[in-house]
């Protein structure tokens, strides 16, 4: 959630939630207009909005690559590393078993 600030009579403070903002304009306040359809007029200038929006979705994703960096090692912790990958061998070649047609002919 990032902290803004509603414009209007007093300047009155709210949390939004960054993935209902669908667009941000500046003309000459800063308007957000929401998924559901709302429009916001914020206090802050947009490019202040869109670093917060920013920094709270990259600390969304590396809180996540976090987590999941700690549960791959969480699983294999006491586990054999993995075996590398070896080039293929070839395949002996199969000597071709003739059909009965070709035996008949």
């Amino acid at each position: 959630m990032i902290i803004l600030h509603r414009l209007g009579h007093a300047v009155e403070q709210f949390w939004l939630n960054p993935d209902l903002i669908m667009t941000l304009e500046a003309m000459p306040d800063t308007v957000i207009t929401l998924t559901t359809g709302a429009k916001i007029v914020v206090a802050e200038p947009p490019e202040r909005v869109a670093d917060d929006l920013q920094r709270y979705k990259v600390s969304v994703l590396s809180d996540a690559l976090a987590r999941r960096h700690e549960q791959r090692s969480e699983r294999t912790r006491g586990r054999r590393a993995p075996a590398p990958i070896r080039a293929a061998t070839p395949r002996p070649r199969v000597a071709s078993v003739p059909c009965e047609a070709e035996l008949s002919a």
